[in-house]
């Protein structure tokens, strides 16, 4: 009980030290208690949070009205990665850097280009990159930004490119309409 109550207090603790609007939420697990933070979202027309699929990827979920996040053609998700958590990664281009060596080192031949940043609804740039594979895979558009103490991810991602320039509008209104306080 007392192992509870100290992640309790360090999730308060958390809550009000940092400046992003993050959803923090623990959830009882098999490992007693699992913490879940990721940027809370405004509302997109035609798309809805698949809590499950959240809490199993550890990422804010968004699936098209009428699937699921597991069956959907294409998907968005959003995650907060907190620095301290890393505490080798000093700034936001070491964090892309990573990003962009993990992901080239997992999907050998895939194509990644920094394409126009997005614009959040505060204002802020989000360095933006695509990663296409050279046949099969998924085709993803990923922005990257930086709040307080978060790294903030938001990727589209398709298994077809035409499904991905299909849904372009709606990854870029959700962008244009995140902002620190919702």
């Amino acid at each position: 009980m007392k192992t509870i109550a100290k992640i309790c207090a360090f999730v308060l603790l958390i809550s009000l030290t940092a400046q992003a609007e993050i959803e923090k939420t623990a959830v009882p697990c098999e490992t007693g208690l699992c913490l879940y933070w990721w940027p809370k979202l405004p509302p997109l027309k035609g798309w809805h949070q698949d809590k499950d699929q959240s809490y199993h990827y550890g990422v804010n979920a968004l699936a098209p009205d009428g699937s699921s996040f597991a069956k959907a053609e294409t998907v968005i998700y959003a995650k907060a990665s907190y620095k301290p958590r890393i505490p080798e990664t000093k700034t936001l281009e070491m964090f892309i850097a990573d990003d962009r060596k993990e992901f080239a080192d997992s999907v050998p031949g895939i194509t990644i280009k920094e394409v126009d940043a997005l614009i959040s609804g505060d204002g802020e740039k989000l360095r933006s990159f695509t990663f296409f594979p050279k046949q099969k895979g998924n085709w993803e558009q990923v922005a990257y930004g930086e709040e307080g103490e978060f790294y903030l991810v938001f990727t589209l991602s398709s298994h077809s490119k035409e499904a991905f320039d299909r849904t372009q509008s709606a990854y870029r209104e959700l962008i244009a309409h995140y902002k620190v306080n919702l």
